[in-house]
């Protein structure tokens, strides 16, 4: 049980890091009895296992999630994620590169979307307005 509580709050702290603090809490908040035992997983596993791994930085995670949230067609987690880039170091040139090879890899429509999410996300971001086609 200790372990799974190490993994917890090592997930929780790495989950922080990544998509901010006001991210977490609205989570937090948006918790209930239904969904706390995944919201227990994804903290555990994605986050105290898989992110808090030393074997890859904080910025090639970050690029390798968005690139396969973006093949998967998983819109409000690619835009999440580029939105967390703040916090990992990845730049914006580093998520068009990514992109592209959503492109080759999974499709061009995948990666057409994926570049309008993180546009907007970016744009956003910089209080830009976001390019149109």
């Amino acid at each position: 049980m200790a372990e799974a509580e190490d993994r917890y709050a090592k997930g929780m702290a790495v989950r922080r890091a990544v998509l901010g603090e006001p991210h977490v809490e609205r989570a937090n908040a948006a918790q209930t009895p239904f969904d706390a035992d995944f919201q227990r997983f994804i903290t555990e596993g994605a986050w105290g296992s898989v992110w808090a791994r030393p074997g890859l930085t904080r910025r090639e995670r970050s690029l390798i999630t968005i690139a396969l949230l973006a093949a998967l067609g998983h819109d409000e987690e690619v835009a999440m994620h580029v939105r967390a880039t703040l916090n990992t170091g990845a730049s914006a040139d580093d998520i068009k590169e990514a992109l592209l090879h959503v492109a080759v890899y999974a499709g061009v429509p995948a990666a057409n979307r994926a570049f309008k999410l993180a546009k907007r996300e970016l744009a956003a971001r910089d209080g830009t307005p976001a390019e149109t086609e």
